[in-house]
């Protein structure tokens, strides 16, 4: 009698805990007339982007919090947590996408609050409990149970709180966050985001945009590593930090291809290990190999923690061909690569992907179109994305996001310049956050191997300092090219010189150039189809040339690919065709903006780009 009872009141609480769930979960919908991705509707709004976000240090304790929370829109002097909220918000999509349930701007003048009550897993509350956020659009105030935990300031990059000295007993805490953005009224990096949208700038992005999840870990812990590989070493340079360390803690490394062991190490903490790596299987676009890592760390003998994460050898440099030129190489190859321009938005998520399917779609589908390398454009993806790239096999470009454009000084003709600086003056503040925010994202994307170029500024917008900020990356790190500025203006920094062409094909003139710096043509093409049915709006649609159908887009790509292919033997390294997909009111993608629609068939693409390949100096 007593078993049946406990069951039944086993049964009643399952009962009202989905219940629960499910009265949450019918608050929310989709808000807005925009089109839609096919994913929109495979949204759970009982666990929205539920995969682990963390591909480089997992861990198996762990709660996602995405999902519904509380959202008020408060006057900016108002920072004491709101006692009433006007309602529910989907957590990890922004205020003002449609998956957000919300759909409304904040605006500078206004702050954005989240809040939720959660239960913990008791499982995480037996150790050291962190709250993590993905992403967070741009100033994020942290409260634990009434009390400040801290700040963070930066759009792109993952952050971290200690939240175990905040919790009170029990399971359930009180979890409060004050965002603050103001787009582009402020210095900060905010990418092509406006207030008030129109051609190439988009809708604003405001508050939480990745997922947010909490983690167990033990008093002393693993909190980052660094891998980096050495192709001619037949070696990974290995660097663990460990917070909390004690003396005589040390950290062993080891390097598996599937379930067997190659290679292995230990060393003190706050030391590096270099592993041998032999008969080392390369990584490349046609044969993306990834090893397995597992690092630990000892106490005594004893394995008080323990993360799993992986890397790949792979190496990206440049050198002169046979005529002189600069070549761009991977694994001591020439390899043209030719990718879109990929900026990463979608018309229900904004910035966020409506399922992990759909991030991994746009990666696939570029790689089956037969383009052998993504340029991730002024803006940083959720770290799933860059673990997509990698396994696909897809080489990425990552820029980083502008910020502080108003009165750039802008002449793209590498030739015409000469003894002129066209840096901008920017505000200490702005130069501050422009630095601060690029280091935290290279320090956050260093372990990617599919990366294999930095872009430390877009065209002209913001350009400042440009030599000094180029100088800087270029030794932060060693194991990557840097495009010091894609199409902006060209100071002789950095390992490229890449200019913008639109529509047709061009590229620097190698005898003036070519001796020096890899030649590329960052942006061209551009060419726009708006496909009825699947346009953000009716009407006043943009592309750098428009079309018809899919037949005059085809006749005119055809050509633009033949004109591409005259100029790799001269000393072009690289293309970057606009863009992925089409994006708000620009039609020049690829695949229309809900994804529903391909305007040249992906055999096709393929046939055309197969032949940009197929040269070897």
């Amino acid at each position: 009698m007593k078993n049946r009872f406990r069951r039944s009141l086993s049964a009643l609480a399952l009962v009202l805990t989905v219940s629960a769930v499910e009265g949450q979960t019918a608050n929310w919908k989709p808000v807005g007339d925009k089109i839609k991705t096919p994913w929109a509707e495979l949204v759970n709004p009982g666990q929205p982007l539920p995969e682990y976000p963390r591909p480089h240090l997992q861990r198996g304790n762990w709660q996602n919090l995405n999902g519904l929370w509380d959202y008020a829109i408060t006057p900016i002097g108002q920072e004491s947590i709101p006692s009433q909220f006007q309602g529910a918000i989907l957590v990890p999509f922004a205020a003002e996408s449609s998956l957000s349930g919300v759909g409304k701007e904040v605006g500078k003048e206004q702050a954005l609050w989240y809040h939720k009550q959660v239960d913990i897993n008791k499982q995480l509350t037996k150790e050291q409990v962190l709250l993590h956020f993905g992403a967070v659009d741009w100033r994020s105030e942290l409260y634990v149970n009434g009390q400040k935990v801290g700040q963070h300031e930066g759009g792109f990059d993952p952050f971290y709180f200690d939240i175990t000295p905040f919790l009170k007993k029990g399971s359930k805490q009180d979890i409060a966050l004050r965002v603050w953005d103001p787009t582009d009224d402020g210095p900060q990096p905010r990418g092509k985001q406006v207030n008030r949208p129109e051609g190439i700038w988009y809708t604003p992005v405001t508050g939480i945009w990745q997922t947010v999840w909490l983690e167990g870990v033990p008093k002393t812990y693993i909190s980052a590593t660094k891998q980096t590989p050495s192709v001619d070493e037949s070696s990974l340079h290995f660097e663990a930090e460990v917070a909390n360390a004690q003396a005589g803690d040390e950290v062993k490394v080891e390097a598996l291809e599937g379930t067997t062991s190659v290679a292995s190490a230990s060393f003190a903490v706050g030391e590096q290990a270099s592993l041998s790596i032999p008969n080392a299987k390369l990584w490349s676009s046609n044969a993306p190999f990834l090893y397995d890592l597992k690092v630990s760390l000892v106490r005594k003998g004893k394995v008080i923690d323990e993360v799993k994460s992986y890397f790949a050898m792979r190496k990206i440099s440049m050198a002169k061909d046979a005529k002189g030129i600069q070549r761009m190489l991977l694994n001591d190859e020439f390899v043209f690569q030719y990718g879109p321009l990929d900026q990463g938005w979608w018309p229900d998520g904004l910035y966020t992907a409506p399922t992990d399917e759909a991030l991994l779609f746009d990666v696939v589908k570029t790689k089956e179109m037969g383009f052998n390398m993504i340029r991730k454009h002024i803006k940083v993806e959720p770290a799933r994305w860059y673990r997509h790239c990698d396994s696909v096999g897809v080489l990425v470009w990552q820029d980083m996001p502008s910020g502080d454009l108003g009165g750039n000084r802008w002449d793209n003709h590498p030739g015409q310049i000469s003894g002129f600086n066209l840096d901008k003056e920017r505000s200490s503040e702005s130069e501050a956050y422009h630095k601060k925010e690029w280091k935290a994202i290279m320090d956050a994307l260093h372990n990617f191997p599919s990366i294999v170029v930095w872009v430390p500024f877009n065209e002209a917008w913001g350009q400042f300092k440009t030599k000094e900020i180029t100088e800087w990356t270029m030794a932060y790190d060693t194991s990557r090219l840097v495009n010091s500025a894609s199409g902006g203006n060209f100071l002789k920094a950095g390992h490229i010189l890449d200019i913008h062409n639109y529509p047709d094909p061009s590229m620097p003139d190698p005898e003036l150039f070519g001796d020096e710096q890899v030649l590329v043509l960052g942006e061209f093409g551009g060419l726009g189809l708006p496909v009825e049915g699947h346009t953000w709006q009716e009407k006043n649609n943009w592309g750098y040339q428009s079309f018809k159908n899919k037949e005059e887009l085809l006749k005119r790509y055809t050509r633009l690919m033949e004109d591409l292919q005259r100029l790799i033997p001269l000393g072009l390294s690289a293309g970057v065709y606009t863009q992925t997909t089409d994006v708000e009111v620009e039609t020049n993608g690829m695949f229309t903006y809900d994804r529903k629609e391909i305007k040249i068939p992906e055999a096709t693409l393929k046939a055309l780009h197969d032949k940009l390949y197929q040269f070897k100096p």
